[in-house]
């Protein structure tokens, strides 16, 4: 048996958890900012990292007394070394390398969108090779794992990721941040009435949004010019169903490709209610492959995910020390070798 206790604070969640063998929770304790950051229209980087010294004390201490056991139980700490905010990141690395020489126990910086994977695991096996949809507000990629703890990025965004499309797209239409669950809620009341451009780039697995988005400004100028009343529900449609559209076809043609046992979506985008729905429909033309969708509330950013990382990476021997530093831009492991 091994006891993870895992950080996370990335972005704007102060984040807490025990995993134990990277399957089960034990305690997953996350405070929000979301309330304090949707008055700005977006994360605010210095108001993130302040409530994360303020609250990330008290989230530490309540997910160990949720989870049962003690600090002399625990086998390693595991935090999110990258990427994400630097100040908020900071927080995290400083908290871990605390509890560390304090307990002296060993040090697992893990890179968060790993985590974002690795989350899969509290709902199947993960059978390999596999293929990762990691989809977020700042990632959206392609990731092949011949084997575990083996990553490949096989495809990525030219311009924006999908979940900031989503936020762009809600704050031109003026319905509030964060735009990933407005444009969502709001495009199921939607209806085929706007037509827009299916995103294309060059590489064969690579996405692109920006384009997108800019789409969406001139339809509403075009409207607005006509003396048309602009229905938000259809412009929320016809821009979900074409950025998902397209990342789904991308997807699919990766799978006939390289023919995975496993396809698992993660990341906050992944929360999806549409992109779950098209992936379980289209998928169906691959009965061989077992398709996982984590639960709602792993999708978004949490420790237990870095727990389920943690624990692979420890049983990996990849220890870090107390140099080590927040890397707002870390890469994938393997990525760029």
């Amino acid at each position: 048996m091994t006891l993870i206790l895992a950080i996370e604070t990335s972005c704007d969640e102060t984040a807490c958890a025990v995993v134990r063998d990277g399957r089960e929770i034990l305690s997953s304790i996350v405070s929000s900012q979301i309330n304090v950051h949707t008055l700005y229209g977006g994360v605010v980087p210095e108001v993130a990292s302040r409530i994360h010294v303020e609250n990330i004390s008290a989230v530490i201490h309540e997910a160990v007394r949720r989870s049962g056991v003690t600090m002399d139980d625990i086998d390693a700490v595991a935090y999110t070394q990258g990427p994400g905010l630097i100040g908020s990141l900071h927080v995290g690395v400083q908290a871990a390398k605390t509890l560390a020489w304090e307990f002296h126990k060993p040090l697992v910086p893990i890179n968060h969108m790993t985590g974002h994977i690795y989350a899969n695991r509290f709902v199947d096996t993960l059978e390999f090779p596999l293929l990762a949809l990691v989809i977020s507000g700042g990632h959206s990629q392609l990731v092949w794992m011949k084997n575990d703890w083996d990553f490949k990025v096989i495809g990525t965004t030219w311009d924006d990721a999908i979940g900031e499309a989503y936020d762009k797209v809600s704050r031109v239409l003026g319905t509030g941040y964060p735009g990933g669950p407005v444009i969502d809620k709001m495009a199921k009341l939607g209806h085929p009435h706007y037509t827009l451009p299916t995103p294309r780039v060059q590489g064969k697995y690579d996405f692109s949004f920006s384009g997108l988005k800019t789409a969406v400004s001139q339809l509403i100028q075009r409207e607005e010019k006509k003396g048309n009343p602009i229905v938000k529900e259809d412009v929320a449609y016809a821009f979900q169903e074409a950025a998902l559209g397209s990342m789904v076809e991308k997807t699919l043609n990766a799978v006939a490709d390289l023919h995975p046992k496993t396809v698992v979506l993660a990341g906050g985008v992944a929360a999806n209610s549409r992109l779950r729905e098209l992936m379980k429909e289209k998928m169906t033309k691959f009965p061989e492959v077992k398709l996982i969708i984590p639960g709602i509330k792993y999708c978004t950013d949490n420790a237990a995910m870095i727990g389920a990382a943690g624990y692979v990476a420890y049983q990996h021997h990849l220890f870090g020390d107390f140099t080590a530093s927040a890397d707002p831009s870390l890469e994938m492991p393997g990525e760029g070798e």
